[in-house]
């Protein structure tokens, strides 16, 4: 919402439905088809259909796997996809990172190549200046535990 109150003209509305049921039918997590999760949460909300079409449509619009280098259509979809793509910068990520390799069986090289994967990437494709502005610094703070990371193995890895 931090970013949604910087963009003039959003519909702050549809950015904090889709930001709250992003994940709700992740396919990660979940094995659900045409966000049945999200769509039978605003049906029971009494969410128009239009609405509806639209929160879900940013909401797929959202993963960074399945959206590589795609933006948004609709500035709501940009604030919500920005937002998910800082949850997964700074010392948040990070740890998000290494819990999900934990749950996952992953091993620490594994976890640090996801780094170099994805998350150093993110800092260069938000699409709000505010977005921007807030993810230089929580990149720099994955820049600098990664040198840290090398130091302490020495560059061996796990």
């Amino acid at each position: 919402m931090r970013i949604a109150e910087s963009e003039p003209g959003c519909d702050r509305d549809i950015v904090a439905l889709a930001a709250l049921l992003h994940d709700a039918d992740d396919h990660k997590l979940f094995h659900t088809e045409n966000n049945a999760s999200a769509r039978a949460f605003l049906t029971g909300q009494s969410i128009g259909e239009t609405e509806i079409e639209q929160i879900c449509r940013d909401i797929n619009s959202v993963s960074f796997s399945r959206n590589r280098g795609r933006r948004p259509g609709t500035l709501e979809g940009k604030i919500v996809q920005d937002a998910d793509r800082l949850d997964a910068l700074g010392a948040i990520g990070i740890a998000r990172t290494f819990a999900y390799s934990g749950e996952h069986g992953r091993t620490l090289d594994s976890s640090i190549e996801h780094f170099h994967e994805k998350l150093l990437l993110l800092k260069d494709e938000m699409n709000t200046e505010t977005a921007r502005r807030i993810s230089e610094p929580l990149h720099a703070f994955l820049e600098q535990f990664l040198k840290e990371y090398e130091q302490e193995t020495n560059g061996r890895g796990e």
